[in-house]
């Protein structure tokens, strides 16, 4: 993609459309400094559609955004279940898929996703409520409810309305990298990084104080990377055993607690080698992974390049 234009995001918005749905990313990738983005509003036509929620839309454009855009959101909607929708909006995301346009379901929006037979074979999820119905309707599909989304390339889908900041912030991360995406989380007051396999909610049999506790070692973590962090260590800030610690941190992330430092510094040295002139080997230092060498394996372990080639496609300006 020319990085000359602004990349191009439309936002679907179906009969019954959920409110929080819809506002994510259209407030999440609004055309500001930070932000190089377009955002279109459409319906299956131009006009008001009826929301859900107690709420109505005006959408100023029809099915021809589907056309124009880079990546299409469907946020869920009323009846998924029940309701196709209309052949026409099925057509269409076809279209815009074919034309190479990725697109990202929130919510239910999975259903209207299935529908055009591109989640067919492959993995997807949805709200957990409408997990088992997905899976009924649309036997093809592998849903997983148990994540909070789902990268499958160019099709996307998540959660509940709140996995779709999520959803939302992990495009960014693709498209910008870390530096953006943890920008756009502080302006939304929003966790800056939540992995998509984390789960959907926490087993209610745990006390939510455990949960608080959970949180705020995670939190005491990312700002010791650069110390030797070990289980022993985030066990006891978190006053439990070691065996709870991990048996629950897995349950709250889906990453054991080493997998998920060793993401949270590769994360960290991303950051860096966006916004820093730093070298390699001084990042290593930074981030705990002591050694370029070391930073280098585990980069290429986790995202498949290399510090260098990732520094020059992100780097600022480019």
């Amino acid at each position: 993609m020319s990085s000359s234009r602004l990349r191009r995001v439309a936002v679907l918005v179906l009969d019954g459309a959920k409110p929080l749905d819809v506002g994510i990313p259209a407030q999440v990738f609004t055309t500001r400094a930070s932000m190089p983005y377009e955002v279109r509003v459409c319906g299956a036509a131009p006009g008001p559609v009826s929301g859900g929620d107690g709420l109505s839309y005006y959408v100023a454009h029809g099915l021809e955004a589907l056309d124009w855009a880079d990546v299409v959101f469907i946020p869920g909607y009323r009846f998924p279940d029940r309701d196709d929708p209309p052949q026409a909006v099925v057509d269409a995301l076809v279209a815009a898929h074919a034309r190479g346009a990725r697109l990202a379901a929130i919510s239910t929006g999975a259903f209207a996703l299935a529908a055009t037979g591109l989640l067919d074979g492959r993995r997807a999820t949805t709200h957990w409520h409408y997990a088992r119905a997905l899976a009924a309707r649309h036997p093809r599909v592998r849903v997983d409810e148990n994540v909070l989304f789902v990268d499958e390339g160019s099709v996307l889908t998540s959660a509940g309305a709140a996995s779709g900041i999520d959803l939302c912030l992990h495009v960014l991360r693709r498209d910008l990298g870390v530096a953006a995406s943890n920008h756009a989380a502080r302006r939304l007051v929003a966790a800056p990084y939540r992995s998509g396999g984390q789960a959907q909610y926490v087993p209610r049999s745990v006390p939510e104080p455990l949960g608080e506790r959970f949180a705020a070692t995670r939190e005491w973590a990312l700002h010791r990377l650069d110390e030797p962090l070990t289980l022993d260590a985030m066990a006891r800030h978190a006053a439990v055993s070691e065996r709870t610690f991990s048996r629950r941190f897995v349950e709250d992330t889906g990453y054991t607690p080493m997998q998920w430092i060793m993401r949270a510094r590769i994360d960290a040295a991303r950051e860096l080698l966006e916004r820093s002139e730093r070298g390699v080997e001084q990042i290593a230092n930074d981030v705990g992974l002591g050694t370029g060498a070391n930073l280098r394996t585990h980069f290429q372990q986790i995202l498949g390049t290399t510090p260098s080639e990732y520094r020059r496609t992100f780097t600022r300006g480019e």
